[in-house]
């Protein structure tokens, strides 16, 4: 197995970095990354002291810096050291500069100002947490997405990552026993999503989940022939108000979340959408 040190530089909080650094790794495997995260680098001083790090664990340094001073400062550290040192950012800033025919601003942590795009993304966090596992039935139709559907299809999750990308999500459990409040049959404002998922992955899933528990008891909700029927229950509802459906079986958080986008977007231009009358099992 290799073993690396990664070095994450970065003159603000490091996020836009470290996603970057995540979506690159995820492509190998038989890999063990040490990380080092070093955010807010913004003055030598700072700097001089991440160097003997940087010594003591030789590795990878990427970095993520406006300040010019500081950019070659790393850079000569890195140099003496023996280090690869990959401005990350550097070749797409330089094509975006080339298209747009303008310089790029330099000012660290710029994308992070608050901005309107920033309290709308706050907001949306606000209202996607309080709308959690079908709280606040009031407040459903002021919700951009709804996501319905069984225990473990990845409703909340998919709602958390939706919500940091500025849309308002309520999210709805589906159990037999209980149908949901008649409220989410009269919404709407909101794009109305079914998430569904196959029952076997979907037992997996809850048995992991009581495991984590400490609950080690059989139960009904990992009963093969009991999911069984809560799909089928929610699939009947899907059908029944002709809401899309995305099967969740095989699909990332993200990947679910992108394809809840585009059916909103081709909501709002009126186009058809490849989920909707969906059989997903």
């Amino acid at each position: 197995m290799t073993r690396i040190h990664l070095h994450l530089v970065s003159d603000s909080t490091g996020e836009t970095l470290e996603m970057l650094a995540k979506a690159a790794l995820a492509r190998f495997e038989n890999a063990e990354v040490q990380r080092h995260f070093w955010p807010m680098v913004r003055s030598r001083q700072h700097l001089d002291r991440i160097v003997p790090e940087l010594t003591a664990n030789p590795g990878l340094v990427f970095y993520t810096l406006v300040n010019t001073e500081t950019r070659a400062r790393l850079e000569e550290h890195c140099r003496l050291l023996g280090l690869p040192a990959v401005p990350v950012l550097d070749q797409v800033v330089g094509a975006l500069e080339t298209a747009l025919g303008q310089a790029a601003h330099g000012r660290p942590g710029r994308q992070h100002f608050m901005d309107e795009a920033y309290f709308r993304r706050v907001d949306a966090i606000q209202f996607t947490i309080a709308h959690d596992d079908g709280i606040g039935e009031e407040d459903w139709e002021g919700a951009d997405i709804v996501l319905a559907g069984v225990s473990r299809s990845s409703k909340t999750p998919t709602s958390i990552y939706l919500a940091n990308r500025g849309y308002k999500v309520a999210n709805i459990p589906l159990v037999i026993e209980s149908p949901p409040s008649p409220t989410l049959f009269g919404l709407k404002s909101p794009l109305v999503v079914g998430l569904t998922s196959a029952p076997e992955r979907l037992v997996q899933i809850r048995r992991n989940r009581l495991l984590t528990l400490g609950e080690m008891q059989r139960t009904d909700y990992v009963d093969d022939e009991r999911v069984r029927a809560e799909l089928a229950f929610a699939r009947r509802m899907f059908a029944d108000r002709g809401w899309p459906v995305i099967d969740v079986t095989r699909r990332s958080i993200e990947e679910t979340a992108a394809a809840v986008i585009r059916l909103l977007g081709e909501r709002e231009r009126g186009a058809p959408s490849e989920f909707e009358g969906v059989r997903a099992i």
